[in-house]
């Protein structure tokens, strides 16, 4: 069993969980239910960096990454930055995130905020919407095309965003279908963990041109954004190289700074 089966297999647990203790109704009354989302694949098409920044406390593969810094603080920073948007990891297990944190950024914020979770169900895109996301993340590794094709919809159906990741070119083909807004290529081999921009490079021409092209993990220059913009990537999930350091808006203004030189 790798890594994902095993965050899939305690995802299932948690819903069930959930599930007693939040009913859908709860959710669905909550004050930002009703809130007009805003779309991050507009957002890229219109933004020259086309910078997603993350807040991740920690991850499977590299353990610690920085669990001292105040959610808050850290969006108004990248929002100060000039990203185009924010990713948010709400998985408490194996990356330290929470609900809590996608509210305390919202409520920061006005950019575009990703829910960045293990979705496996449609009571998830109803969290993800009562608390304050305008996109959200599905993952081909870890559902079949109908699922992909139910949670999106759903997904559509709510006003949220939908980022597709995949890793590979079998992933991709059971995934293209118009409810997805965006496509995204992790570079980070599921089962080795080892990161290259190659697999993005090497899928960009499989992708069609109606979904924003986003190229995720392993970028850590702007050389490499660059270059994957003759490809037509108009999307970067950056958070481990922002993360990792004292102050991550800040970090992030100087890497949008170098991009523009």
């Amino acid at each position: 069993m790798n890594i994902l089966d095993k965050i899939i297999a305690d995802k299932h647990k948690e819903l069930l969980l959930k599930k007693l203790v939040v009913p859908v109704s709860q959710l669905e009354n909550s004050a930002l239910f009703k809130r007009e989302t805003v779309s991050l694949a507009n957002a890229l098409r219109e933004s020259k960096s086309g910078i997603i920044a993350e807040h991740k406390r920690r991850s499977p593969s590299k353990s610690i990454i920085n669990q001292s810094l105040n959610i808050e603080d850290v969006a108004r920073g990248y929002e100060r930055a000039g990203v185009s948007g924010m990713s948010v990891l709400t998985d408490g297990k194996y990356f330290g995130g929470s609900l809590d944190d996608l509210l305390y950024a919202r409520a920061a914020v006005k950019m575009p905020i990703l829910r960045k979770e293990f979705i496996i169900d449609e009571y998830q895109l109803l969290e993800a919407k009562a608390h304050g996301a305008d996109v959200i993340l599905l993952i081909a590794a870890v559902l079949e095309r109908e699922q992909i094709k139910q949670l999106s919809e759903f997904a559509k159906n709510l006003g949220l965003d939908v980022l597709l990741e995949v890793h590979n070119e079998e992933e991709l083909k059971k995934s293209i279908m118009p409810s997805l807004d965006m496509l995204g290529v992790n570079n980070r081999n599921l089962k080795t963990f080892k990161v290259s921009t190659q697999i993005s490079k090497d899928l960009s021409e499989k992708i069609p041109d109606d979904f924003v092209k986003v190229s995720e993990s392993g970028i850590s220059s702007a050389e490499a954004i660059k270059e994957l913009k003759q490809y037509g990537y108009e999307g970067f999930l950056i958070g481990e190289n922002f993360m990792k350091t004292n102050n991550p808006g800040e970090n992030a203004k100087k890497f949008i700074e170098e991009l523009s030189s």
